[in-house]
Parts: structure tokens; sequence; C-alpha cells
């Protein structure tokens, strides 16, 4: 009798073996899939900013030398927005993703290169598509 108890007990315990299994093999998949889709969307997105990033500073910089060749009283409040601009790119933490203010500071800069934008009577249209990214005036 004990030998037809185990055989029934292996058979009743084998869905719940099953599920276990599968359970566990759909577990480490997922949590493989998930690794490798979050890094390609961390890279994607650290890519995007990176070149948000890149353009406001090249605009920055281009900006810094045309008024830095033909400065006036006139001038000082832009080269200090412009200054301020570049002060806060060069800040930036590119190399720390866990950054809690990221976001934060990546709206101030956002919002300083407007005030720039406005200051200089520019209108920049910043694009980020597949074929690449920039600034157009």
């Amino acid at each position: 009798m004990a030998g037809s108890q185990d055989m029934f007990d292996a058979i009743v315990m084998a869905d719940e073996r099953f599920h276990g299994e599968g359970y566990q093999e759909g577990y480490e998949e997922g949590n493989s899939l998930g690794i490798i889709e979050g890094r390609q969307y961390g890279t994607l997105h650290g890519a995007k900013i990176g070149s948000e990033i890149g353009c406001y500073q090249g605009f920055a910089s281009a900006w810094r030398c045309l008024l830095h060749s033909c400065a006036t009283e006139k001038d000082s409040k832009k080269m200090k927005a412009l200054e301020s601009l570049i002060g806060m790119i060069q800040k930036f933490p590119y190399d720390d993703p866990t950054y809690d203010k990221l976001h934060e500071d990546l709206d101030k800069i956002r919002g300083k290169f407007k005030q720039l934008c406005s200051l200089l009577n520019v209108q920049p249209d910043f694009k980020i598509s597949v074929e690449g990214s920039g600034l157009s005036f």
C-alpha cells in the first residue's frame, strides 16, 4: 500500500513541481531579458541627453566667441547668461546615472538655454531623430 501511495503522491505533486520549475525558468529568462532591454533603453536615453547637452555646449561656445569679439556694455547681460549656461553644463554629472537631481539639472539647463536664446533673439529648434540631432535656426 505504501508503494502505491508514493506513486499517487508523485502524480499529484508533479503539477506543483512542474509549476515551480516553470516559474523558476521563466523568472530567470525574464530577468535576463529585462537586463538586456534596460541596458538598451539606458543607452538610447543617455545618448539623447548627451546629444542635447552637446548641442547646448556647442551653441554656447560659438556665441561666447562671437560675443567676446565684439563685446559691448549692452552684451553684459547676454555674457552673464552665457557664462551661467556654460557653468551649468560643466557641472552636469555625465558619468553618474544615479544622480538624483539629473532631470532637475537638465531642466535648469534647458531653461537657461531658452533664456539665452531670448536674449540673443534666436529661434532654436532642437530635434532628436533617428538620423541625428541638432539645432536649426
